[in-house]
């Protein structure tokens, strides 16, 4: 149970930091249209995108901590980027995208759909750096 509270907390303060840096890094770079830290209001409770976004960010991190905290050295940091990268990535794509209506993987583009592996696999490195901050405290 802590490490799920630990983890939730780690993936929201990783999607503020980790996973928007890197979406402004791309933006900077003019890979992605998309500016980080959107601030429209997001349905149902009209709170800004990237609150709502670091709400789901806290999801996946009580998810992944406790999926990875077993690993030990290189591999727990390993896990944490490769998961990261994929898990949230493939959930975006085949679940979100189509509830939105939006095209499933970014219609397919391989420009568009290596951006989610990048910013979340960032994410997932962020999310074990915070961990491992919080679980010394």
């Amino acid at each position: 149970m802590k490490r799920a509270l630990l983890g939730f907390v780690a993936g929201f303060v990783a999607t503020l930091t980790f996973h928007q840096l890197t979406l402004w890094v791309l933006h900077a770079m003019a890979v992605v249209p998309r500016a980080p830290y959107a601030m429209n209001p997001v349905p149902p409770f009209g709170v800004p995108a990237v609150i709502s976004l670091a709400f789901w960010g806290g999801i996946w991190g009580a998810i992944l901590i406790p999926a990875i905290a077993h690993q030990r050295g290189a591999s727990f940091w390993i896990w944490a980027i490769v998961i990261g990268a994929i898990a949230p990535t493939l959930v975006a794509w085949f679940i979100v995208a189509p509830l939105k209506h939006q095209p499933m993987a970014g219609g397919f583009r391989p420009k568009t759909m290596a951006i989610g592996p990048i910013v979340n696999g960032a994410w997932g490195l962020g999310t074990a750096v915070f961990y491992k901050l919080l679980a010394r405290l």
